[in-house]
């Protein structure tokens, strides 16, 4: 499987817009949630085997992405996380430069270290693990 095959389209209408926008202007419109700014992570679906693409902070550490699988803090992981923690291997736009990356959950001491950059980026994040009993997840996507 590869990210040039078979797309699905997010079921949630706004993502779905926000992916079109921002792929149709090579990251240069729908680049931003309340004024962030945002990048399109390409996952291949666990149990379709398709392509899904989600819009998510753009939060960065050197040479590598960070990530946070905070869904708000809903009691579950978003379906993007499961799918990269089965197939590590993903796709990021940020703008109109494309990156290869492998993905890993960040280790207690690494997510202790990292969350304050994600926080900077996205103050909310502290809610939603507040709100939360699961351990949200900071995904660290290195260049393969």
């Amino acid at each position: 499987m590869t990210f040039d095959s078979d797309y699905e389209a997010s079921p949630f209408e706004f993502v779905a817009d926000q992916v079109k926008l921002f792929e149709e202007t090579d990251g240069a419109a729908g680049n931003e949630l309340q004024g962030k700014p945002v990048i399109i992570l390409h996952t291949i679906g666990r149990k379709t085997g398709k392509v899904r693409k989600t819009p998510l902070m753009r939060v960065t550490d050197g040479d590598n992405y960070l990530v946070v699988a905070s869904m708000g803090g809903a009691p579950k992981h978003p379906v993007w996380y499961l799918n990269l923690v089965d197939h590590p291997d993903v796709r990021l736009q940020d703008g109109p430069t494309v990156h290869e990356l492998r993905a890993r959950t960040a280790s207690p001491d690494e997510k202790a270290r990292l969350w304050p950059l994600a926080t900077t980026v996205w103050p909310d994040y502290d809610n939603y693990q507040a709100s939360t009993d699961r351990d949200i997840p900071l995904v660290v996507l290195e260049p393969r």
